[in-house]
C-alpha cells in the first residue's frame, strides 16, 4: 500500500469509527433482514471424503484447504457446474447446491427431485435417481441411491428412477411415512428410516381415523373453505402407530408386532413408538416404547424378518415423565454394543449396554447434562459428545473412554461449540461462538490444541450502538440459581428511570440465556433496548439443561414454579434504582404467551403492558403428547388444569394487553385465544387482538417485520 494513502486512512480511522458507532438498528435489521449483520461463516464447511482436506463455499465457489497450510484452492464454481449439468437439468442452478462428499473428488447433491453425482475432476455428472415432483418427506439413501418419499397419504420408493408404491391406501385417515408422527415429539423429525446398508426401509404407519378433525379456515378464496387437520387434544383419542419394514429385494413388507404381549409386558401399555434405530447388521430394529402416561419406557428389540419382539432390553420408570430424544448409538460396525442416553440419575448421561440389555457401565456422571452424542472413534475406544460440565450456559466437546469412563475436555474456550471430527480422527473443525465472540472457526488437534484459524472473529455489529448486556444469576425460592440476561438502554444514564420489558418463554426444551453471541438475545431484543427499554430475560425452573429436578418441578402444575421464578426477576428489576417500577411490560410467544398472560393476571397492577402471541390459555385445548407429558389428562389432574386455565383469572386483568394469533396455527389452535377473548367480553374487560392470516405458529418472511413493528408500537404507545 502507498505509505501516504496508508497514513491518510489511519488518520481517518478514529472519526470514522466514532461516526459508525452511532448507527442504530432499523426494524428491518432487527428482524434479520440484513444478512451483513449475521456472524460471518464458512458455508458448507466439511471434511472432504476420507482425506485430511476440508472444503467450504464462498460466493458460489467450492474452496479446498489443507490442515496446517494457508493454501486454498478453488476447485469448482457454479458456472462450471452448470455447464456440466446443462444436459441433465432444465434450469441452471441459481446458487451452489448443498453437497455431500462421496469421496475426495465426487459429490452428491439434488436439483429439485433429481439426485446427482458429480466428479469435479473429470466434470462427469449423472442423475443417480429421481422422484415425482410432487414428492414430500423425501429420504435419499446415499449408498444405494434409493429414494423414499410420500405423496398424499401413501409411501413410495424410487429405484433408478422407477417408482414403486409401497402402500396403496385409499383411506386418507391412514398415513404412511409421514414426518409428523406423534406430532414430532420425542425427537421425531422423519417417518422413514433406511437400514444401515440401504437394503430395507422402516416406516411409520399412522392411523388417525378415530382422531377428531379440527377445522382450520382458509380465507384466500371468495367462499372460505374449511381445512380439517387431525388434532388430538389432551385426554382425547390419539392416533395409533405401527412400524413397517419394506424389503427392496423381495418387495414385501413386514409389520413389527409392537402390539404383541407377554405376561410381563402387556401391549396395551404401548402408546408411543420412538427413536427408531437399525442394528448395524440390518437384522434388528430397536424402538423406545412409551406408555400413554409417558412415565414408563421399554427399549424393545424386534426381528425385521418375522416382525417378532425379540426382547425387552431394559425398562425405565419415572414418577413424572420420561422423554427419550435419542435412540441407541451402536459402536462402529458392532451390533453387540451401544450407548444409550438417559436422565435416570437426574441428569442426562451416557450408558454402555450390550445387545442383550446388560448394562456394562455408566460412562458419564455428575450434576451436568450430556447435550448430544457425536460419534465413536474408529477403534471403538472413545466416544465424543457435547455437554455443559463446567458451565450450564456452555456447549463443549468432550470425549469419554469406553473402558474406564474417564471424560476429557476437547474444546478449551468457553462458549457454544459445534465440531466435526476428521475421518482419520487427528483433527477437529471447531465452529464456536460466545458472548464475546460472534463466530470463530478453528482447526484443532485431537486433544483440542489450536492448529490454525480458518475464520477470525469479527463483530458484525461493531458499527452499531448497542446497549450494554450482562448475564448473571438470582436465587429462586429453593435457593436455586436462575440465569438472567439484562440489556441496558442505549446511552444508559443511571440517574434516569427507564421502562422495562421482560421477554419470556419459560417452557420445556428452552434455554434462552447461553454463552453464545449476544447471550442468545438476538437483534430484536437489542432493538428494544435501542428504543429506551431495559430488556430482561430469565430462564425459570422448567427450562432445559439443568437436570430433572429443575425441569420436572412443573409436572401437573404448569405456571406455578415458572410464575414464582419470573416474579423473582420482576422483584430484581424493581430493586434497580434506574428501573421505573410503574412501567414494566412483558412479551412472549406460545408457552411464553401463556406465561405472559398468567403473570399479568396473577399480579394485577404489576405490569402496565403485555404483548403475546399464540398463547395457550387452557391446556385442555392443547395436543396429547406434549400436554399429557407435563399435565397428565384433564380427567386425572382436574386441579392442575383448573389452576393453569387463564380464563379463571380474567376478572383480575389490569393494564393493556395485546394478543396476536396466527390464523392457520396447528400447534396452539386459535380456539385458545378466542375463548379467552370471549371471557374478557363476558367479564367486561378490554384488550386488543390481532390475527395473521396465512401463517402457522410463527410469522415469517417480510410479515415478521410487520409483527415486530406492531409489538414495538404497542409498547411505545402504552408503556
Amino acid at each position: 500500500m502507498n505509505r501516504l494513502l496508508f497514513f491518510f486512512l489511519i488518520g481517518l480511522s478514529v472519526p470514522v469509527i466514532l461516526i459508525a458507532q452511532t448507527r442504530l438498528l432499523t426494524i428491518g435489521e432487527a428482524t434479520n433482514m440484513n444478512p451483513k449483520l449475521n456472524a460471518a461463516n464458512l458455508s458448507q464447511l466439511k471434511w472432504m471424503g476420507k482425506s485430511g482436506n476440508y472444503s467450504y463455499v464462498v460466493r458460489n465457489t467450492l474452496i479446498r484447504g489443507e490442515v496446517g497450510s494457508m493454501k486454498r484452492d478453488s476447485i469448482l464454481n457454479l458456472t462450471k457446474l452448470n455447464a456440466d449439468l446443462k444436459d441433465l437439468i432444465s434450469e441452471p442452478l441459481a446458487q451452489f447446491p448443498s453437497i455431500s462428499f462421496q469421496d475426495e473428488k465426487t459429490i452428491l447433491f439434488s436439483s429439485g427431485t433429481k439426485f446427482i453425482r458429480y466428479d469435479f475432476v473429470s466434470g462427469m455428472a449423472e442423475i443417480v435417481n429421481s422422484c415425482d415432483n410432487k414428492a414430500e418427506n423425501i429420504d435419499f439413501e446415499k449408498q444405494t441411491y434409493s429414494i423414499a418419499y410420500t405423496r398424499e397419504n401413501n409411501l413410495y420408493i424410487s429405484l433408478k428412477g422407477e417408482e414403486k408404491a409401497i402402500t396403496t391406501e385409499n383411506n386418507r385417515g391412514i398415513v404412511y411415512g409421514s414426518s409428523r408422527v406423534h406430532r414430532n415429539e420425542f425427537g421425531i423429525d422423519k417417518g422413514t428410516f433406511w437400514s444401515t446398508k440401504g437394503n430395507l426401509l422402516a416406516f411409520y404407519r399412522m392411523d388417525e381415523t378415530l382422531v377428531t378433525d379440527y377445522p382450520l379456515v382458509v380465507v384466500n378464496k371468495r367462499i372460505a373453505e374449511v381445512n380439517p387437520v387431525k388434532y388430538p387434544m389432551a385426554g382425547m383419542t390419539s392416533h395409533k402407530v405401527t412400524l413397517g419394514v419394506y424389503n427392496i429385494t423381495t418387495g414385501k413388507t413386514v409389520y413389527l408386532k409392537t402390539d404383541s404381549s407377554d405376561s410381563l409386558h402387556p401391549a396395551s401399555d404401548i402408546e408411543y413408538l420412538t427413536n427408531i434405530t437399525w442394528s448395524p447388521d440390518e437384522k434388528y430394529i430397536y424402538i423406545a416404547c412409551l406408555n400413554r402416561d409417558q412415565n414408563h419406557l421399554r427399549l424393545n428389540k424386534y426381528d425385521v424378518v418375522t416382525g417378532n419382539l425379540v426382547k425387552t432390553l431394559f425398562e425405565e420408570d419415572n414418577d413424572h415423565y420420561i422423554e427419550p430424544q435419542h435412540g441407541p448409538e451402536f459402536l462402529n460396525n458392532d451390533p453387540s454394543m451401544f450407548v444409550w442416553q438417559s436422565a435416570r440419575d437426574g441428569f442426562n448421561h451416557l450408558y454402555l449396554y450390550n445387545d442383550e440389555g446388560t448394562l456394562i457401565r455408566q460412562l458419564t456422571h455428575g450434576n451436568w447434562v450430556v447435550q448430544d452424542f457425536l460419534k465413536f472413534d474408529a477403534g471403538n475406544t472413545r466416544a465424543w459428545f457435547y455437554c455443559n460440565k463446567d458451565n450450564p450456559l456452555d456447549k463443549q466437546l468432550y470425549c469419554v473412554n469406553l473402558k474406564n469412563g474417564d471424560p476429557a475436555t476437547i474444546t478449551l474456550l468457553p462458549g457454544t461449540h459445534t465440531a466435526q471430527i476428521s475421518p482419520d480422527e487427528k483433527y477437529i473443525l471447531d465452529n464456536y461462538n460466545s458472548i464475546q465472540v460472534s463466530r470463530q472457526i478453528e482447526v484443532l488437534d485431537k486433544n483440542g490444541k489450536k492448529i490454525q484459524v480458518l475464520l477470525e472473529n469479527e463483530n458484525p455489529l461493531k458499527d452499531y450502538k448497542l446497549g450494554k448486556m450482562s448475564v448473571f444469576t438470582i436465587k429462586a425460592e429453593e435457593n436455586t440459581d436462575l440465569f438472567c440476561r439484562l440489556i441496558k438502554p442505549v446511552d444508559f444514564d443511571s440517574t434516569k428511570k427507564y421502562p422495562a420489558i421482560i421477554y419470556v418463554y419459560g417452557g420445556p426444551h428452552s434455554q434462552l440465556i447461553t454463552d453464545s453471541w449476544l447471550g442468545g438475545a438476538g437483534l430484536f431484543l437489542n432493538y428494544l433496548a435501542e428504543q429506551g427499554y431495559v430488556v430482561f430475560t430469565l430462564d425459570n425452573r422448567g427450562t432445559s439443561n439443568r437436570g430433572l429436578d429443575f425441569e420436572q418441578v412443573i409436572h401437573r402444575q404448569l405456571g406455578v414454579a415458572e410464575l414464582s421464578d419470573q416474579m423473582k426477576g420482576v422483584n430484581y428489576l424493581k430493586s434497580l434504582s434506574w428501573v421505573d417500577s410503574t412501567r414494566i411490560g412483558i412479551n412472549g410467544w406460545s408457552y411464553g404467551g401463556f406465561l405472559t398472560i398468567l403473570m399479568m393476571l396473577k399480579n394485577p397492577g404489576t405490569f402496565k403492558v403485555a404483548v403475546c402471541g399464540g398463547p395457550v390459555t387452557d391446556w385442555q385445548y392443547y395436543e396429547v403428547m406434549y400436554g399429557e407429558r407435563y399435565m397428565d389428562t384433564p380427567e386425572s389432574n382436574p386441579g392442575g388444569y383448573k389452576n393453569a386455565c387463564l380464563l379463571n383469572y380474567v376478572k383480575d386483568l389490569k393494564g393493556k394487553l395485546l394478543i396476536i394469533h396466527d390464523y392457520q396455527d396447528e400447534t396452539v389452535v386459535l380456539q385458545n385465544s378466542l375463548v379467552f377473548l370471549k371471557k374478557c367480553v363476558d367479564e367486561g374487560k378490554q384488550l386488543d387482538y390481532f390475527i395473521y392470516p396465512g401463517h402457522e405458529h410463527n410469522v415469517r418472511g417480510k410479515d415478521r417485520v410487520h409483527l415486530n413493528q406492531k409489538m414495538v408500537q404497542y409498547f411505545n404507545d402504552y408503556l
